[in-house]
């Protein structure tokens, strides 16, 4: 087996679109599986391949290629009795089938492992749904900021005097729900591997979204401790953990213990706020948070990033508040590898993000997914090694 291709003999079958399953099934790929996407022709299929306003040639586009990377593509059309008899034949030689569809769409599909079990019953079933596939809103469709809004995750976000906002990432919920759900799909193939006996395995966008507050509902739970937005988006209770006004713009600075709390202040040689009682433990720094800020504020103030960058680098964590261009198009971004290149048919260079997994210290390998039913029938696709 290859260092660099762990899952090489793993075959996944994907009825999925958009961004939540295909994510997901995107680092399988790059990890060596076989990852077939099944779509459906008659609708042009993933409709992610239509989406502008950067196309890549007919029925393909950037937005497609974020989470589609390394793929290949088959067309069925699951609703007929023909393109259900094709798909049978490659679950007979498939670990798994993924799917991102409305709850309950997969029993009528014959998606699930009471169905699929009869073709190859070791087969592991993978569903990402909006709310579950049983209770009172299976059949309801649902998006990630729908999560962000219901989980209290809004309401977490963005400034106090502001509206809740929802995280600048595009699709973060749908990504960390993708990977979620490949976890436990792994679990479950290896289990399948041993016993002969596939499952359904379940996760949905909600419950990740809730999965996410973390701590703050573990202490509402237990506490009844209703969090809210913070001034500076402030750690809720360790300070200084938050960012910082500079001459120029902004930078974010963690004091997580009491050690890089002493090291900022002698690097900003204040020794004279160590002996302040409203900020000689980390509860009286998170009591007194405000006053605090104030005077951190001001230090900071007098300087531009790059001092405050040169001075802390090293010796506390720290880091600039960047827009996505200088994120980019950072030094040590480049220095790390995380973007590459891949050739595609319409682009001879297109720039992508690099798979953030490394295998012996090498990234790995990526291409363009195919174009939409390369594979041609699924009849034809390749027998698996």
């Amino acid at each position: 087996m290859s260092a660099s291709k762990p899952l090489a003999g793993v075959r996944v079958l994907s009825a999925e679109l958009f961004a939540a399953a295909p994510y997901g099934t995107m680092f399988l790929a790059a990890l060596g599986a076989e990852v077939i996407k099944i779509e459906n022709p008659a609708t042009g299929g993933d409709p992610a391949r239509h989406g502008g306003p950067f196309m890549l040639g007919a029925a393909d586009s950037e937005y497609f290629q974020t989470w589609n990377l390394n793929k290949a593509s088959v067309c069925l059309d699951l609703k007929t009795e023909a393109g259900r008899a094709a798909f049978h034949e490659l679950v007979a030689r498939a670990d798994a089938v993924v799917n991102n569809l409305r709850g309950d769409q997969p029993a009528k599909l014959g998606l699930d492992y009471p169905a699929l079990s009869r073709v190859k019953p070791s087969i592991v079933c993978a569903h990402i749904s909006a709310y579950g596939r049983d209770g009172s809103r299976a059949s309801w469709p649902g998006y990630d900021y729908l999560m962000q809004a219901e989980s209290g995750l809004m309401h977490l976000t963005g400034e106090p005097e502001g509206p809740p906002a929802r995280f600048g990432a595009p699709s973060i919920i749908d990504q960390l729900t993708g990977m979620t759900a490949m976890v436990g799909l792994l679990a479950a193939i290896l289990q399948a591997r041993q016993s002969g006996r596939g499952c359904d395995v379940d996760v949905s966008l909600l419950d990740v979204a809730l999965h996410q507050l973390g701590y703050a509902a573990i202490w509402y739970l237990n506490e009844g401790v209703r969090l809210s937005r913070l001034p500076h988006s402030a750690h809720f209770s360790v300070a200084p953990v938050q960012t910082l006004r500079t001459r120029d713009g902004w930078i974010f600075i963690m004091c997580m213990t009491d050690k890089f709390w002493l090291e900022l202040l002698r690097v900003l040689e204040r020794a004279d706020l160590a002996a302040d009682p409203r900020f000689a433990t980390p509860e009286s720094r998170g009591t007194h948070r405000e006053a605090l800020t104030d005077i951190l504020d001001r230090e900071f103030g007098r300087r531009p990033t790059s001092h405050w960058l040169e001075a802390l680098n090293g010796r506390l964590p720290v880091a600039p508040v960047l827009d996505v261009a200088s994120a980019l198009e950072s030094d040590f971004v480049a220095e790390a590898g995380m973007i590459g290149t891949v050739v595609h048919p319409h682009r001879a260079s297109l720039r992508v993000l690099s798979n953030p997994v490394r295998i012996d210290g090498k990234r790995l390998e990526l291409r363009p997914c195919e174009p939409l039913g390369a594979q041609g029938a699924a009849q034809s696709a390749p027998e698996k090694d």
